[in-house]
């Protein structure tokens, strides 16, 4: 009969030694419906996070916008100096605090972009935000750009991934009634060039990063690089 404590390979022993309450990761609240509804999903929304975190390598300070229940941050923390994550629901920070293994580079904050620029005590060198522009409304699209672009240094980069508006046919009910602001690559691209001097778009195909025909793309990357200082 096999012991409990041991595994029948050697080299996972260390698994179980190192167990522990505190280290055990668990799905948040979006991520475990995705898991339990469907799961490909997952494989998308972890290759948005390390396409961010090798554009991202080896920045000092980042900030995350709207990070939910913040299942692919690790990612981009692990190339990075220090994380900030914000997200305007309270949940979702408290969620996240409690849920995930301690990493001393992530720190998490509940904060409305709309409502201002992010609270720190100075700028950061790059912010990214997967799955939320589409969530803001039209009228509020350049407050939103315009507090972020003055949370960055002079030469701050942004990273904005967002569903492209050819891909909304196929959505489910629940994203549609969320996604209030699905943009055309163009339309996406001359949005981000009033707040920041050099913009370059990405196309993106469940896990495939591209730079193709961004109409026939279902998701969209604006590479956002130094803030204007008089947005047009």
């Amino acid at each position: 009969m096999q012991d409990p404590n041991n595994t029948k390979e050697p080299q996972y022993q260390f698994l179980l030694d190192n167990e522990s309450p505190e280290k055990r990761a668990t799905f948040g609240y979006m991520s475990s419906q995705v898991y339990r509804d469907d799961p490909k999903r997952l494989t998308f929304l972890l290759s948005r996070y390390k396409f961010v975190s090798k554009l991202l390598s080896g920045k000092a300070r980042v900030a995350e916008i709207g990070c939910a229940d913040a299942f692919g941050t690790p990612i981009v923390a692990k190339e990075v100096g220090q994380l900030d994550a914000y997200d305007f629901d309270p949940l979702f920070i408290a969620d996240a605090k409690k849920r995930l293994p301690k990493r001393p580079n992530i720190h998490f904050a509940t904060h409305d972009l709309i409502a201002g620029p992010l609270p720190a005590a100075k700028p950061y060198d790059a912010a990214f935000a997967c799955d939320v522009f589409e969530h803001i409304p039209p009228e509020r699209e350049d407050a939103f750009l315009e507090n972020i672009a003055s949370s960055l240094t002079d030469q701050g980069v942004l990273i904005l991934g967002m569903p492209s508006l050819e891909s909304q046919i196929y959505a489910s009910l629940p994203s549609k009634e969320g996604h209030v602001n699905c943009k055309s690559g163009d339309d996406f691209k001359t949005t981000m060039e009033r707040h920041f001097q050099n913009v370059f778009l990405f196309s993106m195909n469940d896990e495939v990063v591209h730079t193709g025909f961004s109409k026939m793309a279902h998701y969209l990357f604006a590479l956002c690089i130094t803030p204007s200082s008089d947005p047009r």
